[in-house]
């Protein structure tokens, strides 16, 4: 069907026309999800056996009671305690710096058009459908999809799930330096996994190259998990996607933001498409806290972004466009969580240097003994990153920017919002499934 028939004419604001909305969401954008296979990936992603200490499990800092993310601006990995918001330090393993970015938001991570993973992009298909990584040739191969490749990684993380040098046997394989082959940071985990008589009788049925639990692999094991985020967080059933679709009207404010979204606002220069996102990288003067991302040899607390992956200055403080469904679930905002609110968020987007300057902070921190203001408290690192915002200021007033508020909320989803597999009340390994 054409999109033309689909859109009802009479619901289009006379500001915009069919060509500027994009078309609706179909079962074709998706790729095709065994139900077999997301079952058990739910028990692996709420399952702590994968990090190091068995104390973190994907769900700890990707739940859906927080939007698919963590509620903080900066999370804590290994060594922390509770979650979301009321997420501490543990005093008998204490974390050595917080994550250094936002958690990510899972949304649609199943349709076709996501290529590239992460703040950075650093996880991404190349033009010729090969798979680039920061591991290169080592990477080992034969995922299922880029999100499974983008899953092998936060076990890998100090701060994240593996834990700190010699606290487990994880964390001291990664130490080393050996994460694949036998007896490398993914062979361990998956050792771990297939010694629980639960997984052990379930990837064979599940997995055709599978006979006994030998044959389990972390890259089966992160295959799993992909389909259950691609199955359980699909997102198209929003008031947006049914005013697409002709079956319903938005309301007036929410009309009235879209108008402005898809019109003289700009947003959709970047924010386009079907899930609001060009998957481009735009420099946008986000506010910089935490520790960064730097080398072990280096001692800043900068975040240089996409340059970080390809090198060129260009790419200087460019992170990647994400997409804005569900976005008023998913507080806080921007790669390092500056902003808790969604109105400050798009303040800043008006008027990305200025704000840079006035900013107050806003994050939601767990208490920790870190230096967590050191680029925004000197001059010279905050002019560098509002020397990379090319987009001129557009001026919104208040009313423009909570009409846009109530346009981004009609992207919220009730049944991904749910979900539809839900939180297992248990996972194979008997260890505690994370609950807010």
């Amino acid at each position: 069907m054409r999109r033309s028939t689909i859109l009802a004419p009479l619901l289009i604001p006379t500001a915009l026309v069919a060509a500027d909305l994009p078309a609706p969401v179909t079962d074709d954008d998706y790729r095709p999800v065994r139900i077999s296979e997301a079952w058990l990936g739910q028990q692996l992603f709420y399952d702590p056996i994968l990090s190091g200490n068995r104390e973190v499990a994907c769900a700890s800092c990707h739940h859906p009671e927080f939007g698919t993310g963590d509620g903080l601006s900066l999370g804590l990995g290994d060594g922390g305690i509770g979650m979301g918001p009321k997420r501490t330090p543990n005093p008998d393993n204490m974390p050595e710096q917080r994550i250094p970015r936002n958690a990510q938001a899972l949304w649609n991570l199943g349709a076709h058009e996501f290529r590239v993973m992460f703040h950075d992009g650093r996880v991404e298909i190349r033009e010729d459908g090969s798979i680039r990584t920061p591991l290169g040739q080592d990477m080992v191969e034969d995922f299922a999809s880029l999100l499974s490749a983008q899953t092998m990684f936060p076990v890998l993380s100090a701060d994240e799930m593996a834990g700190h040098h010699q606290e487990n046997e994880i964390s001291t394989a990664v130490r080393q330096g050996r994460l694949t082959g036998e007896g490398g940071a993914w062979d361990l985990i998956a050792r771990r996994v297939a010694g629980v008589e639960g997984y052990a009788q379930s990837f064979p049925a599940v997995y055709a190259d599978i006979e006994t639990s030998e044959d389990i692999t972390f890259t089966r094991i992160s295959d799993a998990i992909a389909a259950f985020i691609e199955f359980e967080w699909r997102s198209d059933q929003s008031p947006f996607d049914a005013y697409l679709r002709g079956e319903d009207a938005l309301s007036t404010e929410a009309e009235r933001g879209m108008t402005l979204f898809y019109g003289e606002a700009g947003c959709a220069e970047c924010h386009s498409g079907k899930f609001q996102t060009d998957h481009g990288f735009h420099a946008m003067g986000d506010v910089q806290l935490g520790p960064g991302k730097a080398a072990a040899f280096e001692s800043h607390a900068r975040d240089e972004g996409r340059m970080r992956v390809t090198g060129d200055p260009a790419d200087a403080f460019a992170f990647r466009t994400p997409s804005l469904r569900n976005v008023a679930l998913t507080s806080p905002y921007g790669h390092a969580g500056a902003y808790d609110e969604l109105a400050a968020y798009l303040r800043h987007h008006v008027d990305p240097r200025a704000k840079l300057e006035s900013y107050e902070t806003s994050a939601v921190l767990p208490a920790l003994q870190t230096e967590d203001w050191r680029i925004l408290s000197d001059s010279d690192e905050r002019a560098a990153i509002a020397a990379a915002v090319h987009r001129a200021p557009a001026p919104l007033d208040e009313g423009e920017i909570a009409a846009l508020v109530a346009f981004l909320e009609a992207l919220t989803d009730p049944a991904a919002r749910e979900g539809r597999l839900g939180i297992p009340a248990s996972v194979p390994s008997g260890l505690p499934v994370p609950t807010p």
